[in-house]
């Protein structure tokens, strides 16, 4: 959940020394989206190498595609090639969350996982003596985006324990052969919730205040309008707390920067460090407040922008930014292609090809959700076309004029034929990879409008952890009579 903005070399608040290093060293690719912006879907975009509209992976509900020789994850083809695959921490692979993938072992920590001995973080935690922390990553619910310091040590927090972990294997990995190491950290997710003494290394006062256009619901779609609801963020806004969020949020951020500085510093002392092609990307943004919304599920740049660095200094230049588009189905050619490994039905391209001819790219795409509910994404350097089925209307962004994404220009006169440009090279992304559905002939189809719940409570989520359910019992307190008063 790591927006794009959260890099020193393009924000001056942030501090992330390793972040800056990589971009110093390496390449930056200021123009990368997301082809899904949620969990599972972008993750599965990015391990099979494939656009939604090919995997038929839309949102977390989803199940992934099978992996299969003929269908691999890059995991399953670097294994099959020889290379040592191992993963730490978050995947949220589906159906099956234990599923390999193509990894030769795993390392798992997921959030709510429904048994302790099914998650190693858990296991591991409940070892230490912290089996009576419920909420190991914060307490969400009604607390969902409500900061709060880790109720973890530092040395105990997940994001150090994948660092841990990852360390762990580099060290005893097999010699004899190639590595690959995924090294997955839940956060910056919310609830943003760094360990002490991280949680002061921002403070709310210095925080910039979001983004708000003037006519910024204009702007929003039925998904925002719905994760605002059951995130507890729809009644109303308070710029301390949002300042607060922002301070937490960065300091997650920063902290996962130094934890993975002591994993660069394991491969430079070792001497492997430029033998390795080390990649830094997320699944999606977070709307931090932008436009008075929370969370993803949009194709704005707050939640679909993301961080996207490569060094490699064998195929990519030192200090080069890339401004063409960029995905994460670019991932696995790219892993692949270093590793001398042909890519397969891969529908993105080699980032070192992209940083030679930044030409060579036109335009990415997206999707999030199907039917009623979905929200469509062409990109191209200088227009962001976006469609969303559940307001039947179309959305365009001229970044050159408006790289802010503040005025959707898509029925302004002079525009109409720019947004009729993109809607048809979508429209044929769709068909070519045979999804056909969200098609009317040369029109969009038309789906009923979803709707908000008239009562505000409406939605509200509450996300304990399965296996921490039975321990919130209180005795004469929460027993369901417990709750009937006499007068």
């Amino acid at each position: 959940q790591q927006r794009a903005d959260t890099l020193g070399v393009l924000n001056p608040i942030m501090r992330t020394p390793v972040m800056d290093r990589l971009c110093r060293e390496g390449v930056l690719f200021t123009h990368a989206h997301t082809p899904s912006p949620v969990c599972v879907s972008a993750r599965c975009s990015l391990i099979f190498g494939q656009y939604p509209a090919r995997t038929g992976c839309f949102d977390n509900g989803y199940p992934m595609p099978e992996t299969t020789p003929e269908h691999p994850t890059f995991m399953s083809a670097l294994g099959q090639a020889g290379y040592q695959a191992h993963g730490v921490g978050k995947m949220h692979f589906t159906p099956n969350r234990h599923d390999l993938r193509g990894f030769e072992t795993r390392d798992e920590s997921e959030e709510g996982q429904a048994r302790v001995e099914e998650d190693a973080y858990l296991t591991w935690l409940h070892r230490q003596g912290w089996g009576h922390i419920h909420d190991v990553n914060g307490v969400r619910g009604e607390m969902y985006y409500v900061p709060q310091p880790s109720q973890l040590p530092a040395w105990a927090h997940n994001s150090h324990w994948v660092a841990d972990r990852s360390l762990d294997f580099l060290q005893g990995r097999d010699r004899s052969r190639p590595f690959l190491l995924w090294a997955s950290f839940i956060d910056p997710h919310p609830p943003f919730a760094p360990p002490v003494p991280w949680n002061k290394l921002y403070r709310a006062p210095s925080m910039p205040l979001p983004k708000r256009p003037t006519d910024m619901e204009n702007l929003w779609t039925f998904a925002n309008r719905h994760q605002n609801r059951y995130k507890f963020r729809d009644q109303g806004i308070d710029d301390n707390l949002v300042r607060v969020m922002t301070a937490y949020y960065y300091a997650t951020v920063s902290f996962i920067d130094y934890n993975v500085g002591r994993i660069l510093e394991y491969l430079e002392a070792s001497g492997q460090l430029d033998e390795t092609l080390i990649l830094w990307t997320s699944d999606h943004g977070e709307f931090m407040g932008d436009y008075n919304c929370f969370g993803k599920r949009s194709f704005l740049a707050s939640a679909a922008n993301i961080p996207l660095i490569a060094r490699y200094p064998e195929r990519f230049a030192v200090g080069q930014r890339v401004d063409a588009p960029a995905s994460l189905v670019d991932v696995m050619p790219t892993l692949l292609a270093a590793a001398g490994v042909v890519a397969g039905q891969a529908d993105g391209m080699d980032l070192a090809d992209l940083a030679r001819s930044p030409d060579g790219r036109e335009m990415v795409f997206g999707q999030y959700q199907e039917g009623a509910y979905a929200n469509y994404m062409a990109l191209t350097r200088r227009w962001k076309y976006i469609y969303a089925a559940s307001e039947g209307r179309e959305y365009l962004f001229d970044l050159r004029t408006d790289p802010d994404e503040t005025r959707n220009r898509a029925e302004t006169v002079g525009y109409q034929g720019q947004t009729a440009q993109m809607r048809r090279a979508l429209m044929a992304h769709l068909r070519e990879l045979g999804h056909t559905a969200p098609l009317d002939g040369e029109a969009w189809r038309a789906y009923p409008r979803p709707q908000m719940p008239r009562d505000p409570d409406a939605g509200l989520l509450f996300q304990d952890a399965k296996w921490a359910e039975p321990y919130m019992h209180i005795p004469g307190y929460s027993d369901e009579t417990s709750q009937e008063v006499s007068l």
